[in-house]
């Protein structure tokens, strides 16, 4: 089993949803994507991690980006699942949940990891871009339910520096200072980035954040 890495293509497959049977490829489009996969129906973490997914969907839509999980449970307790999932969290999950009983998704997607469990999954998540390539992977243990704030301010991370010649500095959020990449002149800066630079070190020029 290789491993996927950050810009291989993410591997296409069919599979039978909550929404219905879909294509991968097919279902992403031009947009975005995070695929993400969860031990097991009816469990705690779970529960609250795909109430918080719903309840944030309004702002995967603003980024032009889909969600979509998976567990090794079938389509059967996946709607039963639902139902619990909306009740406890006071949600409605609008996306859709992939069945893989044959766990042919979650081994495509190294998703399952032995030596923490040979039945489930881990917390795996990919976000993917519009080109279908790999732009980030995220592992967490059963234990440790996902930041899903974290997610979405990764992707407003890709998604800038995807357009314009920056990088984001740590602990950056959206509407902040940028990093000017390297590869950019000073010469050059004034033409890309119109809103002035400061100069910290030669090597460190930071910017507004040119979209805003």
């Amino acid at each position: 089993m290789a491993t996927l890495r950050l810009g291989d293509i993410a591997p296409d497959f069919e599979a039978q949803t909550t929404q219905g049977t879909l294509n991968f490829h097919e279902w992403l489009g031009n947009s975005w994507g995070v695929l993400f996969s969860h031990p097991a129906d009816f469990t705690p973490v779970c529960t609250t991690e795909l109430g918080t997914v719903a309840n944030y969907f309004p702002e995967f839509q603003k980024r032009n980006t889909k969600v979509i999980a998976l567990s090794v449970d079938g389509l059967d307790s996946h709607h039963e699942w639902i139902k619990d999932i909306n009740e406890t969290q006071n949600t409605t999950v609008n996306f859709p949940i992939i069945a893989d009983e044959s766990k042919e998704i979650a081994l495509l997607y190294d998703m399952m990891h032995p030596n923490a469990s040979e039945k489930s999954t881990v917390r795996s998540v990919f976000v993917i871009g519009p080109d279908k390539k790999i732009k980030l992977t995220l592992t967490y243990p059963a234990s440790t339910g996902r930041n899903f704030d974290e997610l979405l301010r990764v992707i407003d991370s890709l998604q800038l520096t995807a357009n314009y010649s920056v990088a984001t500095p740590a602990n950056w959020k959206d509407g902040e200072n940028v990093v000017i990449t390297p590869a950019v002149k000073d010469e050059d800066i004034a033409a890309k980035f119109p809103k002035g630079y400061e100069r910290v070190k030669q090597y460190l020029r930071m910017t507004p954040q040119p979209n805003k």
